[in-house]
C-alpha cells in the first residue's frame, strides 16, 4: 500500500513471459497490483493474473493507439516496467529492412509510447517510478546482433536522458541491462551454445528470468529510493 492507503499499481509490458513473468510475480509478491501487459500471448497471461491476483491487458507496443487506450483503460500507475522486446538475429547483409524497422518499433517505440502515456499522471502527483529493461547488447554491441543492440543502445541514451527530465517531479528512471538470460529469447541456441555462453560468464551459469526479476523489484522499491538515472547490470559479469 501507499502512504496514502491507494494501493501500488504497476504495469509491466511483455509481462506474459520470461523476465517479464517472473517480474510480475515477484512484484505481486511484494504488494503491488499488476497490469499484465501481452500481444499474442493471451492465455499466458490470463493464466498468470489469476494466480497472481493481477490484471491481464492487451496492446501491441509497437501500436501508439493500442498503448494510448491500454493506459486509458487502466489509469494512473505509480510503476511501468518496460520490458516487451523481441530480437532477430543474423548478419547485417541478411537483414531487411521490415526486420530492421520491426526491431525499433518493439523495442525502442514500445518503451517511448509507455513512458509517454504514464508521464503525465506522474508529473501531476510528484511521484513515479520507471524501469527500462534493455540488454547487456546495448552495451557493448554483439556480432549477429546490430539491430537488436542498436535498439538496446538507444534505451540507455532514453534512460540518461529521461531521467534528467522527471528527477525534478520525483520520478525515477533506470535501466537494467540483463546478460544471458535462460529464457524463450535464447531458444535458438542449442545445449552446447547455451554451455558456451554460460562458461563465458565470470559466474559459470546463464542467467534466469527471477535474477533479473529480484533487481526488478529492488529498485520499485522504496529501499532504491535515492536510485535513478542508473543502467544496472544483471549478467554475471558478462561482457561480449
Amino acid at each position: 500500500m501507499q502512504s496514502d492507503g491507494r494501493v501500488k499499481k504497476a504495469l509491466v509490458t511483455g509481462g506474459s513471459r520470461g523476465i517479464g513473468a517472473a517480474t510480475c510475480r515477484a512484484l505481486a509478491r511484494d504488494g503491488w497490483l499488476v497490469y499484465i501487459n501481452y500481444n499474442e500471448s493471451a492465455d499466458k497471461a490470463h493464466d498468470l493474473a489469476r494466480e497472481i491476483g493481477g490484471r491481464a491487458v492487451w496492446a501491441d507496443v509497437s501500436d501508439e493507439e493500442a498503448v494510448k487506450a491500454m493506459f486509458d483503460a487502466v489509469g494512473d500507475v505509480d510503476l511501468l516496467v518496460s520490458n516487451a522486446g523481441i530480437a532477430h538475429p543474423g548478419q547485417i547483409q541478411d537483414l531487411t529492412e521490415k526486420d530492421w524497422h520491426r526491431l525499433f518499433q518493439v523495442n525502442t517505440d514500445g518503451a517511448f509510447y509507455s513512458c509517454r502515456a504514464v508521464v503525465p499522471g506522474m508529473v501531476r502527483r510528484k511521484s513515479g517510478n520507471i524501469i527500462i529493461v534493455t540488454s547487456v547488447c546495448g552495451v557493448w554491441g554483439s556480432s549477429c546482433e546490430a539491430a537488436y543492440s542498436a535498439t538496446k543502445g538507444a534505451l540507455i541514451a532514453f534512460t540518461k536522458s529521461l531521467f534528467k527530465e522527471l528527477g525534478p517531479s520525483g520520478i525515477r528512471v533506470n535501466a537494467i541491462a540483463p546478460g544471458v538470460i535462460d529464457t524463450d529469447m535464447i531458444s535458438c541456441f542449442s545445449a552446447e551454445e547455451k554451455a558456451a555462453m554460460a562458461a563465458d560468464t565470470p559466474l559459470g551459469r546463464l542467467g534466469t528470468a527471477e535474477d533479473v526479476a529480484e533487481l526488478a523489484t529492488f529498485l520499485a522499491s522504496d529501499r532504491s529510493g535515492f536510485i535513478t538515472g542508473q543502467i544496472i547490470g544483471c549478467d554475471g559479469g558478462f561482457q561480449l
